[in-house]
């Protein structure tokens, strides 16, 4: 093993543990859907996981070479920016964890190894141009192609599945997502996984324990597989919860649709070296798998909280270890010090996180203060609040036969309002079926 210092140590414990926290962090990203659609039992689910991370680790380093000799000089980087890098990465993974939000752990990392990078050398460290072409457009294409492939595969296979009982539909599909999401396992670990050994290696080549532009060291892939795997063997609860319930509600072909489409974006990526967020490929696959069923639909209200967690990573995690790069440059005290606010600030959000404990036991069940706000509303806790997309179709919507434009505006007017209240005229047989609609449901 090559020579290790103290600081090197310390840099490689500290990157393990972004590697677990990538772990738990992600794993919704292959289990949620199998797990709210019934597929697979929560813990045997992110068993299968974690088993498939470990093995996809070792299939490639295309995406470790981009991180350790491709988004940063090598030649200017000290182990200190390496470790303030890792330390906004973790706080951010742990922070978006906190609240349930699927956002980018790839994006943290580089977010915050360019935010170290810059607050060392300056902007003359980071490599532009891989930042754009191999970390920019892949995060702004990767959930647009995965919605848009995960939206006509769910077409697809309710077109061909339109004579098959929807029992036995169902219980194919869920086979199928069973092997789907291995696939999307296999890829995480391909992909994510090398992330970690990018950062390692690129520590080694900065303490001069390694050559520039070396391949990570085998004791690297191993110890990076090993952590990812532990870390999605734990279960992120909250973010698969999100992924699974709170995006879209999906059927098993949805599902299967989804995980398909996010595992063909995530390898394909892999093989080209670019440093793909896994998340962005999943949440873009839900919801446009969501969107792939008639009557299907997307809460864009989590979407959007979602998306700006997305837009926030880079910057957030950049200043964050922008900031610890500052303090650990002042020596072994500054090191200590970022060291012991790193971990103070995890076990603080562990506290808080204690005191509503999401779990394998209760991961498929509506998320408590959503179904609390959503019924003092006066709607249903599965469905969107009415707003002015809804409000505006609606007014335009021709009434159904049989019954008065007066009625219509009655039951418009009722569905505002968040009430069940009797329509002001009774209404004819053939509009039973809207009128015990849940308001804001789409059609």
């Amino acid at each position: 093993m090559e020579h290790i210092t103290l600081l090197l140590a310390i840099v490689i414990v500290t990157a393990l543990v972004f590697d677990f926290t990538n772990g738990f962090h992600d794993t919704a990203n292959a289990m949620a859907t199998t797990i709210s659609t019934g597929a697979m039992k929560p813990k045997a689910a992110v068993a299968m996981s974690a088993v498939l991370n470990l093995v996809g680790a070792f299939l490639s380093v295309e995406v470790a070479k981009t991180i350790s000799s491709g988004l940063v000089r090598e030649d200017g980087i000290q182990p200190e920016v390496i470790f303030a890098a890792l330390v906004g990465a973790i706080l951010w993974n742990l922070l978006t964890w906190l609240v349930g939000l699927p956002s980018s752990s790839s994006h943290a990392l580089m977010g915050g190894l360019i935010g170290a990078t810059i607050a060392s050398i300056g902007v003359s460290g980071v490599n532009g141009g891989v930042v754009v072409t191999k970390v920019l457009i892949p995060a702004v294409a990767a959930p647009l192609v995965a919605g848009i492939a995960a939206f006509l595969a769910a077409r697809l296979t309710y077109k061909l599945g339109k004579n098959v009982g929807e029992q036995s539909s169902a219980k194919g599909y869920k086979a199928g997502q069973i092997a789907s999401a291995g696939l999307v396992s296999l890829a995480h670990g391909t992909n994510d996984a090398q992330k970690t050994m990018g950062i390692i290696t690129l520590a080694l080549v900065a303490g001069g324990a390694l050559a520039p532009g070396s391949n990570p060291p085998v004791w690297v892939i191993v110890s990076a597989g090993l952590a990812i795997a532990l870390g999605t063997y734990l279960g992120g609860w909250r973010i698969i919860r999100t992924m699974g319930k709170g995006l879209t509600d999906l059927q098993p072909q949805q599902g299967f649709a989804a995980q398909t489409s996010a595992a063909a974006v995530i390898l394909a990526s892999s093989n080209l070296g670019f440093s793909l967020s896994t998340t962005h490929s999943c949440s873009g696959a839900v919801m446009g798998s969501g969107l792939g069923r008639k009557g299907g639909v997307v809460r864009w209200s989590t979407a959007t909280r979602m998306f700006v967690a997305w837009g926030l990573t880079l910057p957030a995690a950049g200043l964050v270890a922008a900031g610890a790069e500052f303090v650990a440059r002042q020596g072994g005290w500054g090191i200590a010090a970022v060291a012991v606010f790193l971990v103070a600030s995890c076990l603080a959000i562990w506290v808080i996180s204690r005191r509503q404990v999401v779990d394998h036991n209760n991961v498929n069940e509506a998320d408590a203060p959503a179904a609390a706000a959503s019924a003092d509303a006066g709607v249903p806790a599965d469905t969107e609040p009415a707003g002015v997309v809804t409000t505006a179709i609606a007014a335009v919507t021709p009434p159904p036969t049989g019954v008065s434009g007066t009625a219509t505006a009655t039951a418009t007017a009722t569905a505002e309002a968040g009430e069940d209240a009797e329509p002001s005229i009774p209404a004819q047989a053939g509009a039973a079926a809207d009128s015990t609609r849940p308001a804001g449901a789409t059609v």
